[in-house]
C-alpha cells in the first residue's frame, strides 16, 4: 500500500477555511478539493494538515482517479489537464493490461546548492553524500544522497532539526535517497516534512520528482537509468511504488491509485 489521500469532489461551496479545517481532521499528507476549471478538465486544491501546496505529485495521481472513477472528467486520447495553483499540468492516462497508470510532470526543477551538509547529516543522524542540493519541483526539498538503500532505512533523523533546517532555507523538508539491491526498486526513498505536520510521509510525488532531478543534474542516470521504480513508506508500515521517467524537459512522476473508501462529508 502507498499513501492515502482524501479528496473532496465537488467542493464549491466550501471556503479555503474550511478545506483547511477538514484537511488538519483528515490528518493524512494531503487532502484535495476537485473544483470546475475554465481552463483545465477540473481545479484542484491541496492542502496538508497546516497549509495549502501549489503542487503535490501523488494527490494529483490520486485526484485524477477519483475524477476518472466518478466520472466527473474523462481523459481524451490518453491525457487530461489538471489545473493547480502552481499551475496546468497535462496527465498522462495510460490503460495497461496490470491496471492504469497516471504520470504528470512535475514543475521546474530549479536547483540550487546547500551549504549546510554537516547540519543536514546531524539531523539526519547520518552520513550523506558531500553534495546535498535544495530543488525545487512545486515544494522546495532539501534532497540528499546516502549512498545505499539500508543507509535510508537506518537513518534516526532528529525531526526538530529538520523542522528547522527546513524553515532556514524555506525548505517543505528533506528527502533522502540510496540504491536499491532488491531486485523490485533501483531506489529508495525517505520524506521529512515535520514543518507541515508529517513526520515521515509514505509516499512523496513531489520529493521522488526532486530525486529524480538530483539524479539528472549530478549524472547519475547512467547508474539508475531515465526511468525506473522507487519504493518508499517501508519505514512507516507501507510499501509505495513511485515510477519515474527523467526526460531532458523535466521529470515525470507516475503510478497506479485505487479507492479504498467512499463516502461524503456533511459541513
Amino acid at each position: 500500500m502507498g499513501n492515502p489521500v482524501a479528496v473532496v469532489i465537488g467542493a464549491e461551496g466550501l471556503t479555503a477555511e474550511a478545506m483547511q479545517r477538514i484537511a488538519a481532521w483528515t490528518n493524512l499528507s494531503e487532502t484535495t478539493f476537485i473544483l470546475p476549471s475554465e481552463r483545465a478538465d477540473y481545479r484542484l486544491r491541496i492542502f496538508t494538515p497546516k497549509r495549502e501546496l501549489g503542487f503535490a505529485g501523488h494527490p494529483v495521481i490520486g485526484s485524477a482517479h477519483a475524477a476518472l472513477e466518478s466520472g466527473y472528467a474523462a481523459a481524451r486520447a490518453g491525457v487530461m489537464r489538471q489545473e493547480c495553483s502552481a499551475g496546468i499540468f497535462d496527465l498522462t492516462v495510460e490503460e495497461n493490461p496490470d491496471g492504469r497508470r497516471i504520470f504528470v510532470r512535475a514543475p521546474g526543477p530549479n536547483i540550487s546548492s546547500f551549504d549546510a551538509a554537516d547540519a543536514l547529516a546531524a539531523a539526519l543522524r547520518a552520513e550523506i553524500s558531500p553534495s546535498p542540493l535544495l530543488i525545487e519541483t512545486g515544494p522546495v526539498w532539501i534532497v540528499a544522497d546516502l549512498g545505499a538503500a539500508d543507509k535510508v532505512a537506518a537513518a534516526k533523523p532528529d525531526l526538530n532539526a529538520v523542522a528547522e533546517l527546513s524553515a532556514a532555507r524555506s525548505a517543505t523538508g528533506v528527502v533522502i535517497f540510496g540504491k536499491a539491491e532488491d531486485g523490485v526498486s533501483a531506489l529508495h526513498v525517505r520524506a521529512f516534512a515535520p514543518g507541515d505536520g508529517i513526520p515521515e510521509d509514505p509516499v512523496c510525488g513531489s520529493g521522488n520528482a526532486a530525486v529524480g532531478a538530483y539524479i539528472r543534474h549530478t549524472g547519475a542516470q547512467r547508474e539508475y537509468g531515465s526511468a525506473y521504480i522507487a519504493r518508499q513508506g517501508m519505514n512507516v508500515g507501507r510499501d509505495g511504488r513511485i515510477a519515474v521517467r527523467i526526460a531532458d524537459n523535466g521529470v515525470e512522476i507516475g503510478g497506479q491509485a485505487v479507492t479504498t473508501i467512499d463516502g461524503g462529508i456533511t459541513v
